[in-house]
């Protein structure tokens, strides 16, 4: 955890804590999962799709470490709050590249847990 400005403390559960009055208060999540991707979609592809719908602030598509190749999914980070949702509402489900592509809030890595 860490302090910002002597009041709210991050926690990696994508939240803030204000301290002074004990409630959680969620951080604007502007980046976005897409999934079902076609293989042969590349990142600008993702940058000039997205971008109809705000400013782009970054596009990365997942690859394999070993081969390169596209594992099928990939992120796309809105400028705002307000272009993240209208890319959800515009672009979850719709085609791309012959596939139906889902679009959705991105979800913070669950670490594993060991027992």
């Amino acid at each position: 955890m860490r302090q910002l400005e002597g009041v709210l403390v991050l926690c990696p559960c994508s939240q803030l804590f204000d301290e002074s009055s004990g409630r959680k208060v969620e951080i604007m999540n502007n980046k976005l999962f897409v999934g079902n991707l076609a293989f042969a979609v590349k990142d600008n592809d993702l940058q000039e799709l997205f971008a109809d719908f705000g400013d782009v602030a970054s596009c990365n598509i997942a690859t394999d470490r070993e081969t390169g190749r596209s594992r099928g999914f990939g992120f796309v980070e809105m400028a705002s709050q307000e272009a993240a949702e209208a890319a959800i509402k515009g672009l979850n489900g719709k085609e791309l590249s012959g596939r139906q592509i889902s679009v959705s809030i991105s979800q913070p890595k669950k670490k594993p847990s060991f027992r």
